[in-house]
């Protein structure tokens, strides 16, 4: 049963720290997925549970963290480390996600996965950002959301499915109420003039921010 705990999963890929993902993770409960726990220390985060086979975690990590609680599973697995982390968080409560690290990294397979998680997670009713300091993400539902996003930055929207009915308001392109076909590149490289609202009748979508990226003002 989720509530209103906030929980940061922490994944492998690349991450930069700035003021934004530290409100981001501000009060959250952390749990670190194998190589994912090297974001800990510098985040200021004691992970109450690290995760995976650690095949992607130095002898180095592993002697700093050697106190941590620890769930192993075999590398033969049917899951990710992430969304075993991930799964462990919503069994704690976790009724927020922010996927710390979610983009970049060694593997394009495990970060398209991180994308694909927070869809099908946002459908069982979780909150869900994915960050990695550069790059931000949020899933889009059939609905409205705001997103608080600086004047000036960078954003698109990356269509899973058909979508039917999207609208964006106070951006550079905006749109009313626009069928966008599968594969379609119409909604990327927008640019916010602040924060944004985005409604949707239906399908699936990622909104894909770059907060620090003023290149299309």
């Amino acid at each position: 049963m989720t509530s209103d705990a906030t929980f940061a999963i922490l994944l492998g890929g690349t991450l930069e720290i700035d003021d934004r993902v530290r409100a981001l993770i501000a009060g959250a409960r952390a749990i670190a997925a194998d190589g994912g726990m090297k974001h800990a220390a510098a985040l200021g985060l004691v992970p109450e549970l690290w995760v995976g086979d650690f095949d992607s975690s130095s002898p180095d990590l592993t002697e700093m963290h050697a106190a941590s609680e620890r769930l192993p599973f075999p590398a033969e697995k049917n899951f990710t480390d992430g969304e075993l982390a991930i799964e462990q968080a919503i069994e704690r409560g976790a009724g927020r996600l922010v996927l710390v690290g979610a983009f970049g990294g060694d593997r394009t397979d495990h970060a398209l996965s991180h994308l694909f998680q927070a869809i099908a997670l946002a459908e069982r009713g979780l909150d869900v950002v994915l960050t990695s300091g550069t790059e931000e993400a949020v899933p889009l539902l059939p609905g409205s959301r705001l997103l608080d996003l600086p004047a000036g930055s960078l954003f698109s929207v990356a269509g899973f499915t058909p979508l039917t009915g999207l609208s964006l308001e106070n951006v550079k392109y905006p749109l009313d109420t626009a069928d966008i076909a599968f594969g379609a590149t119409r909604t990327i490289s927008n640019v916010a003039e602040g924060p944004v609202t985005v409604s949707l009748v239906s399908g699936r979508a990622l909104v894909v921010a770059r907060p620090h990226d003023f290149t299309g003002a």
